[in-house]
Parts: structure tokens; C-alpha cells; sequence
């Protein structure tokens, strides 16, 4: 799917270790969507920026992670995020020393590996994305 530059709002990473997932947990802001979820890394595009560079200057600023386009595979996903926009999702695999080395940047309460199998049944994941990582790692 082409990246319409006025209908997609963000881009957001499934993000593999193994059996594990990359997640962190939103502030507990109560005027943010979701506070406290459990989140995938990404966010909202910044200019006229291309999803792939939406993802990963996010991936940055979230985790400190930096990671070159070619890493991410499966091409990106556009799904539905809300009426009229799309977001995109990424997939790569990263290493237990990239994962380790993974730091918390300014937003976000907490960053941790967590085993996918828990993620899509955890009742603090962010819904959709639950739905998301289901569908691009092929878990029930």
C-alpha cells in the first residue's frame, strides 16, 4: 500500500527476541490514550517524513535502539487506525544485546521483553496492537 501523505498518522514496530516482544508501558497519564498499556515502540509521523523513517526515529527516541531500514522485514502493514487513516507496522528481529541494551527515552514508564504468547493476552496491552502482533507473527 502506498503511504497516502495526508491520511496515515504513524508507524509502530512488532519488534522480536526470540519468543519475546519488545514492549513498553505507557505513562499513567490520565489524558493520554491508553495510560499504562502495555505499547509497541513507534508513534506519530513528524513532516513529510516516509513510515520507515516515522518508525525508526521513533524506535530511537523510545529505546535509543537504531536499527538500518533493511532490518525491518515483511514490508510494512497498513491497517486501520482511525476512520479515513491508516498507521504502519513493521516487523524485525532484534539481538539479546540490542534488547539489553535498550534504554527508556522521555516517554514511557517501562521497557522490558515480554514473551509474545503474554502480550496478546495481556488485558493492559493496548487492544489493537494485540490484534496486530497476532496477525504479523501468526499467534492465536
Amino acid at each position: 500500500m502506498t503511504a497516502d501523505p495526508l491520511h496515515w498518522r504513524g508507524a509502530k514496530l512488532v519488534l522480536t527476541c526470540g519468543d519475546r516482544l519488545l514492549v513498553m508501558r505507557r505513562d499513567d497519564i490520565p489524558t493520554i490514550n491508553w495510560p499504562g498499556a502495555w505499547d509497541l515502540p513507534g508513534g506519530g509521523r513528524e513532516g513529510d517524513e516516509t513510515p520507515v523513517a516515522c518508525a525508526l526515529r521513533e524506535l530511537a527516541e523510545e529505546t535509543g535502539l537504531r536499527l538500518a531500514p533493511s532490518r525491518l522485514s515483511g514490508g510494512a502493514r497498513a491497517l486501520p487506525h482511525k476512520p479515513g487513516r491508516v498507521g504502519f507496522y513493521f516487523r524485525a528481529e532484534i539481538t539479546e544485546a540490542e534488547a539489553a541494551s535498550a534504554r527508556l527515552g522521555d516517554e514511557g514508564a517501562e521497557l522490558r521483553l515480554m514473551p509474545v504468547a503474554e502480550f496478546v493476552a495481556h488485558p493492559r496491552a493496548v487492544p489493537h496492537f494485540r490484534d496486530v502482533v497476532r496477525e504479523m507473527l501468526g499467534v492465536s
